[in-house]
């Protein structure tokens, strides 16, 4: 089937994006133009958009292989990205593989060839060897957050499919750090360097917040009551760390959710989703969450364990003070504790005794159908007005999946919109609408 290819301004206009910014401009300049481009440009600022624009033209709309291959280092980011083209309505399929989710659902997705395959090295590479999908006319290739890749071990994966890829004409690049070693393997060459890292004007203030007990759980609770109802991430270096602020949280009655390398990707996922509709205000992660994750401009972090390097110091620090916006990065430091040198910070905040109820008004409702059986974000919307006796300023965040949609609603209302709705039909799919625990 023939594709019309969109313009750039109707691509944009389906993410409500009125003007590209300087580095996105200088971006979608340079790939339309040379065949290698290394983009170096802090968490936050628009790479995605910036790349997506210029190959998803380069397409041919009359190939029915695969002909555009992104490289990502997490399950999160490959999701990401495949929902932002999925928005922007350019007529090409696309679809994301990554490790944890059943073969068996990739072979269903990849048995209609997709124009633009995301995914993680080592599910690629799997499906390379299983020849699941044809590389012949992959022309165009992305790294994003290529060292992170390297990072967690993918090296061997990503050697194996580069250079299985012998037609490759377009490599793309990209990074939030600014010492990237590239090896020799990628086949980088003449390449045109395009650095925004020193040039991301923030307004971010970073605190020391100093704790007279070691285990610093009180001083966190503290902190928080300080910073009222905001969103934020509170930053730990181990699962363990994180259980065990966790049950504090617990116990001092503030909502909270998880996010970190070891838990179930439907817990991942799920976890997000509560924190993007606001379900809850505060995630507990480790640095799996300091990059390439889809979630809303952030007030805070808090640094509840000090970060082991000065790169995982910048990429938590990141996840604020986004896009010019405001932000404050918290170091909680028990009063003993040697700083290292890369924070160089000499502001205390200082904690005062107030206590500020860190409540959330919303509730997730999960529901048993989504775009594959045609439900729309309209028919949701509909359903809970109608029969759920909702009024339009209580419809908090949807997200629509291709078999499930997640939908925020009043805390208090929760439970009797569920009542009213459930098992109720939404198209021609009777659906089952329960309270996301």
């Amino acid at each position: 089937m023939t594709h019309f290819k969109k313009t750039q301004k109707e691509l944009l206009a389906k993410l409500s994006i009125t003007a590209l910014n300087e580095m996105q401009e200088e971006v979608v300049l340079a790939i339309a133009s040379v065949a290698n481009t290394i983009l170096l440009s802090p968490t936050g600022t628009g790479k995605t958009v910036a790349f997506l624009l210029p190959t998803l033209q380069g397409l041919d709309p009359d190939c029915e292989k695969v002909q555009l291959l992104i490289l990502v280092p997490s399950r999160e980011l490959a999701i990401q990205i495949e929902q932002v083209i999925r928005q922007m309505g350019s007529g090409y399929k696309a679809n994301a593989i990554y490790g944890g989710r059943p073969i068996s659902k990739d072979k269903i997705d990849l048995a209609h060839t997709p124009s633009i395959l995301i995914g993680t090295p080592g599910r690629v590479a799997d499906h390379m060897r299983r020849d699941t999908f044809e590389t012949s006319s992959i022309k165009t290739l992305v790294l994003d957050e290529f060292d992170k890749s390297l990072e967690v071990g993918f090296e061997k994966e990503m050697r194996e499919i580069i250079e299985s890829l012998k037609q490759i004409e377009k490599r793309i690049l990209t990074s939030a750090t600014q010492d990237i070693d590239i090896p020799d393997f990628v086949g980088i060459k003449n390449e045109v360097v395009i650095n925004y890292l020193n040039t991301k004007t923030t307004a971010l203030s970073i605190q020391i917040v100093k704790s007279k007990e070691k285990n610093k759980l009180q001083a966190l609770v503290d902190l928080l009551y300080h910073i009222g109802n905001e969103p934020g991430i509170i930053f730990c270096n181990f699962k363990n760390t994180i259980e065990y602020v966790s049950d504090f949280l617990k116990q001092q009655h503030i909502p909270h959710g998880h996010f970190y390398g070891g838990m179930e990707q439907i817990d991942r996922e799920r976890a997000l989703i509560k924190f993007r509709n606001g379900t809850h205000q505060i995630i507990i992660a480790t640095d799996l969450a300091a990059r390439g994750l889809d979630i809303p401009e952030l007030n805070f972090i808090i640094h509840y364990q000090l970060p082991l390097k000065l790169e995982e110091f910048t990429h938590r620090n990141g996840r604020t003070a986004r896009m010019n916006a405001s932000g404050t990065a918290y170091v909680l430091k028990w009063i003993e504790e040697p700083l290292p040198e890369f924070i160089n910070c000499t502001d205390i905040l200082k904690l005062t005794d107030k206590e500020t109820a860190i409540l959330s008004q919303w509730s997730t409702l999960f529901i048993s159908g989504g775009r594959k059986d045609k439900i729309s974000k309209g028919d949701i919307a509909g359903l809970l007005f109608k029969q759920g006796d909702l009024n339009k300023n209580e419809l908090g965040v949807i997200e629509l999946k291709q078999d499930c949609a997640f939908v925020a609603v009043p805390k208090e209302k929760a439970l009797g919109v569920v009542e009213k709705t459930n098992n109720t039909r939404l198209k021609k799919k009777k659906v089952r609408i329960t309270l996301l625990k």
